[in-house]
């Protein structure tokens, strides 16, 4: 099997790692869909769901900076096998206790096992093929992910609407078996990458968010993260609220997906045209945008096309983010920086649900979506004033 690995060229390693982490994002992005219309069926209220989806974001607002840490030190695969196994035994808890009471335990451990899985992932695609593939990597990681948070969604709306929600949690954790399978048996797929010496003077990790450029990628994607989030967590309430079923809700959140895809698609070429402050600058507006838009709206195909336009205006992120991190972090260090986006991107995916379920709850859809408009559009503000240098660091 090693010498099979041997023989793929970097375009093939690069479809096999994007294959695997779509694989497990769909379990993921599935598993905040079920996690939420189950937990509405059961009786579930606003806050309750707030505090679901927040228990995505709390192992790895905690531990990503570890993970990251413990990824620069040992073989890629390690991580990545037990970060899809995680997730696949966490969604088969739903079918041996049902009830309200173990969706805490799915949402806790779905977090924490996927990030395991992506920051590793993501930490070696910027050296996959050289200087030059670096943009096209993250792009096609990127559109690999919009993939998942089309099909996750989608096909668990459709599933719970036809063969009911428990069972629809083992479907998604079997999204999970190919990537364990391939890690396990092509053990030298994964291109080797920089390891930092425990021996060798690392620093801290405010070292590494005290360098301008860092520090603007990381503040830009946990803006963007803050949009895209509100999103996945409000849109099946809101949905549920004026009477629309759960698949067209799980459609609606798809076509998210497409947009991301869509524009992703033309991410190299957006980075020759426009810096990656440009590009940042101008996701934040057009999600503002849509947000102002989104209460003045009952009809799913309208909501379909305002969730085309939030896909529009996130879907450049990640990928420049991603791209950044790997350009402007020490040699070394590059999981250990996922690990603090992550975090950072995390911590705002652990605030939000808890806030605005609360304001939500109090003050009504309007208020929640308009509040998030003006963050966004304060954050838009604040990237125009920003410079992000781009230089190249091929000795990684």
């Amino acid at each position: 099997m090693s010498s099979l690995a041997n023989r793929f060229d970097s375009r093939m390693t690069i479809y096999l790692i994007v294959l695997m982490g779509t694989l497990v994002h769909i379990g993921f992005t599935g598993s905040r869909v079920a996690v939420s219309l189950y937990a509405l069926n059961q009786g579930a209220n606003q806050i309750e769901i707030g505090a679901l989806v927040a228990l995505y974001a709390v192992c790895p607002a905690l531990l990503s900076i570890v993970i990251g840490k413990f990824s620069d030190r040992v073989a890629t695969r390690v991580p990545m096998i037990i970060g899809a196994a995680g997730v696949g035994i966490a969604l088969l808890l739903p079918v041996t206790s049902p009830g309200i009471a173990v969706l805490f335990a799915v949402s806790f451990l779905v977090g924490l096992f996927n990030q395991t899985f992506n920051i590793p992932m993501e930490a070696i695609l910027g050296g996959i093929g050289g200087v030059d593939k670096r943009a096209r990597n993250y792009a096609l990681a990127g559109m690999g992910f919009s993939t998942a948070s089309f099909f996750g969604p989608l096909l668990t709306g459709f599933a719970i609407d036809h063969i009911g929600y428990l069972h629809v949690f083992p479907i998604l954790a079997a999204f999970t078996l190919a990537p364990i399978l391939i890690l396990w048996f092509m053990p030298t797929l994964l291109p080797k990458v920089t390891k930092h010496s425990s021996a060798e003077k690392r620093g801290s990790i405010l070292d590494l968010w005290r360098i301008p450029a860092l520090r603007s990628t990381f503040i830009a994607g946990g803006i963007i993260a803050s949009a895209w989030d509100l999103f996945q967590f409000y849109l099946p309430i809101y949905g549920h609220s004026i009477g629309l079923s759960a698949s067209a809700i799980g459609t609606i959140i798809g076509t998210v997906a497409i947009a991301t895809f869509v524009v992703r698609g033309i991410v190299p070429l957006l980075v020759k045209k426009l810096t990656e402050t440009q590009i940042m600058t101008y996701s934040i507006f057009i999600s503002a945008l849509a947000f102002v838009l989104l209460p003045f709206f009952v009809n799913p195909y309208a909501l379909a096309g305002i969730g085309f336009l939030i896909g529009m205006g996130i879907g450049c992120a990640q990928p420049i983010s991603m791209s950044l991190i790997y350009v402007m972090t020490p040699r070394g260090r590059v999981a250990e920086a996922t690990g603090l986006r992550k975090t950072v991107n995390q911590s705002t995916h652990l605030v939000i649900p808890l806030i605005f379920g609360s304001v939500g709850a109090a003050f009504g859809f309007m208020t929640v979506f308009l509040s998030t408009a003006i963050i966004l559009a304060a954050g838009g503000f604040l990237m125009q004033k920003t410079r992000v240098p781009t230089p190249d660091s091929a000795g990684k």
